[in-house]
């Protein structure tokens, strides 16, 4: 799927390739799931790609059910929107969406947080780790220097704490809490991570013995006294992760507030589990993901 591939630049070619992709056995109902009563609308007054039911005797064209619903974006521009946030590393801001692809600012930044959506690990989760396996775990804190803040916030806006949960060679699942104690980190480790599992973690003490208990292992690095590895006891993957993560929020977006900061690091959650696969592999991946997906401007701004 390479950029200059018609599907980011033709209507009709995009269209095909949503309804292909949605719909590899044909045409089914959105509202009722129907197939066999699917036919096709045609005539210059509806348009293309319009289809009716006649079980439940409603109309309804690929983006129904998906987060293109009610969107008067060209689906050819919301695959390049696609494209180019999959591609970005450090990701892609919704000033350059909206000069990329001409439309407004609203619309951009609207937008990007629909495909954040897309990217957002849903459904169960399975659980982190394994028997032999190692599991690292770390925080970070996303926000300004207290020195470069306005004066009225100063002492008053916090960072935004984020946990991550790194597999050795394999996936990050991160999640914005809002302050980091033993109770919040120990909740995330045992609901998230497999009891067979060896965690790695830094001296912080909130990785208290309680909450390590039930885990295959535990062991430390001390940050503090210079200790950045000791044979496979290192959290060298999260911070890695880290640097790529900030980077991105200060290189690109320069600000996130903690009301949207959950959808920024799913965004980035995403592009790292998918780093092994290219551009237009992963491109695909998170289109994969606009079923059932529905966000609407008020709820994007709650």
């Amino acid at each position: 799927m390479q950029i200059s591939s018609p599907i980011f630049h033709d209507e009709t070619a995009a269209r095909k390739h949503l309804e292909a992709m949605r719909w590899p056995n044909g045409a089914h109902c959105a509202f009722c799931g129907q197939t066999e009563t699917v036919k096709p609308l045609g005539g210059k007054s509806m348009g293309e790609g319009w289809y009716h039911c006649h079980d439940c005797r409603k109309k309804f064209t690929v983006r129904v059910g998906t987060i293109f619903e009610r969107s008067h974006i060209p689906l050819h521009k919301w695959l390049m929107g696609f494209r180019l946030m999959a591609s970005s590393k450090k990701g892609v801001s919704a000033h350059q969406l909206h000069r990329t692809l001409e439309i407004t600012y609203k619309s951009a930044w609207f937008m990007a947080h629909r495909i954040r959506e897309c990217m957002a690990e849903g459904g169960s989760f399975s659980p982190m780790g394994g028997e032999g396996k190692v599991v690292e775990c770390d925080e970070t804190f996303v926000g300004g220097k207290e020195g470069n803040k306005h004066k009225n916030k100063k002492g008053f806006v916090r960072k935004a704490p984020v946990v991550s949960l790194i597999e050795r060679n394999g996936r990050v699942r991160s999640f914005h809490v809002p302050e980091v104690t033993a109770k919040n980190v120990g909740v995330i480790l045992h609901s998230q991570v497999c009891k067979k599992t060896r965690i790695m973690t830094d001296e912080s003490t909130v990785y208290t013995k309680r909450v390590m208990t039930g885990f295959a292992g535990h062991e430390t690095v001390n940050h503090s006294a210079g200790e950045y590895g000791r044979g496979e006891a290192h959290i060298n993957s999260a911070e890695n992760y880290f640097s790529l993560l900030k980077r991105g929020i200060t290189g690109t977006f320069h600000h996130v507030s903690q009301q949207h900061l959950a959808r920024y690091v799913a965004e980035f959650d995403f592009r790292f589990n998918t780093r092994k696969i290219t551009d237009g592999e992963r491109t695909a991946v998170a289109l994969k993901g606009v079923e059932g997906k529905r966000l609407t401007y008020r709820q994007a701004n709650v």
